[in-house]
């Protein structure tokens, strides 16, 4: 136990220190597990061109944060299921992405990696507005498009047939998409999935225009559990590296082989009307060793309004309805004893001194996830401030989700055993 102590204790020293290795870009991938990489990776492509300032960087994702809590907000208000139908800001700037190969021969891509969305997609060759790699259609000896008689047409946002292929246009903002929904076989490290049914981007319009894949680890008819039943019998795991190590790879684990068996377990729930959603069932949170006064129904599951507490990837910052919030950060500064309080962008709990935190649980149905101070905190470069990296749903968000987001997941294994509809938290150094 002890070795165990200072090789985590050494591996968090070596992570601290921004040049401790070269990040292995080149790595193949292995059996079924893929390197995850932060979108501002130095093996990433859609690292900003110059560096941006701690405070810039910040504000940069509570920005987009912002936009994906108003994407998850209009999933659980919808009530129909449109698969490929996605948030702007999850295509423009994920916050996690794999590689994966398209084709035959295959060519490499880069996919957003999320688990509240159902669809694979890419940019292709010819596609007007994309600015990222393109997928080049025409000299993969597999690929083919999707009739419009196929069930997958049906399953699509506003499906049209120009002559027999399938086609769909996505509309949202100043922006929109065109594509065609096509089948060729992806390979994600060394499995190839033949057939496999995305859609091929021919046009885009407006800001949003996506520079790269994505690839959704939703629940559901287009999504990547259900195209590979089969192979990954609707099991995988993922390990996100925190901020602080961009040169650090995680991982991405498809199927029931190795994964983790010690993990504790909390029961999936599932909302009908937004299926792909990661429901769980959170029924407390302990600051310290005081569980805060909050109300329940700020934690309620209602499949009707969509309220309850979700996992996502694509989500930075957790946040909490108000109630279920304030109660928590008010604990968490009564604990910090620090009398002077500022804020910084959607933070409104930051210090200019040192502090010890208290240590925040989630308690869910049959399982606890304490969170050490690197999945609470954020500091400056300079370390002359510190923040609560949580914040309440934004006011112009009609929301009633509060979403466990990657910041709070990171150096932890998340096991997503859809047969059995449970999802397992543990431990894990990510890299």
């Amino acid at each position: 136990m002890a070795l165990r102590t200072l090789l985590f204790s050494l591996a968090l020293l070596c992570i601290s220190l921004v040049h401790c290795l070269n990040p292995k870009c080149e790595t193949p991938d292995q059996g079924s597990t893929l390197q995850v990489f932060h979108v501002y990776s130095p093996c990433s492509p859609f690292r900003p061109s110059k560096p941006l300032s701690w405070e810039e960087s910040i504000l940069q994702m509570q920005t987009e944060d912002q936009t994906r809590l108003q994407f998850l907000s209009s999933l659980v208000a919808r009530r129909s299921v449109v698969p490929i139908a996605s948030g702007r800001q999850i295509i423009q700037s994920p916050t996690y992405i794999v590689r994966a190969k398209i084709g035959t021969p295959p060519q490499t891509l880069l996919m957003a990696m999320d688990t509240s969305n159902d669809a694979a997609w890419v940019p292709c060759t010819g596609c007007v507005g994309c600015s990222s790699t393109l997928f080049a259609s025409a000299r993969s000896t597999t690929y083919k498009t999707v009739g419009c008689g196929a069930p997958q047409c049906k399953q699509v946002p506003n499906p049209t047939c120009g002559g027999s292929a399938c086609s769909f246009n996505l509309t949202y903002g100043s922006s929109s998409i065109a594509a065609d929904l096509s089948q060729d076989t992806v390979t994600l490290a060394t499995d190839p999935i033949p057939g496999y049914t995305f859609g091929c981007i021919q046009k885009t319009t407006g800001n949003s225009a996506p520079p790269q894949g994505l690839l959704g680890l939703g629940r559901g008819s287009l999504s990547l559990l259900s195209q590979t039943q089969n192979l990954y019998q609707s099991t995988f795991s993922y390990c996100l590296p925190s901020f602080k190590s961009l040169n650090f790879s995680g991982s991405l684990r498809l199927g029931p082989v190795a994964q983790p068996k010690r993990i504790k377990y909390t029961p999936l729930l599932r909302n009908p009307r937004r299926s792909s959603l990661y429901y769980v069932n959170l029924q407390a949170i302990r600051v310290g060793r005081t569980i805060v006064n909050i109300p329940p129904s700020a934690l309620a599951f209602n499949p009707t309004t969509g309220s309850g507490t979700i996992f996502d990837s694509g989500t930075v910052f957790t946040r909490l309805v108000a109630p279920a919030y304030i109660a928590m950060r008010d604990e968490f500064r009564r604990r910090v004893k620090v009398p002077t309080v500022t804020s910084l962008g959607g933070f409104d709990t930051c210090y200019n001194v040192p502090i010890v935190a208290p240590t925040i649980t989630f308690i869910f149905a049959g399982m606890n996830v304490t969170l050490p101070p690197d999945n609470i905190l954020i500091h400056s470069t300079a370390g002359s401030t510190t923040c609560l990296a949580m914040a309440a749903a934004p006011d112009n968000v009609n929301s009633v989700l509060n979403v466990i987001a990657n910041m709070q997941q990171q150096n932890h294994r998340l096991l997503f055993d859809v047969p059995n509809s449970r999802l397992g938290v543990a431990r894990e150094l990510c890299t």
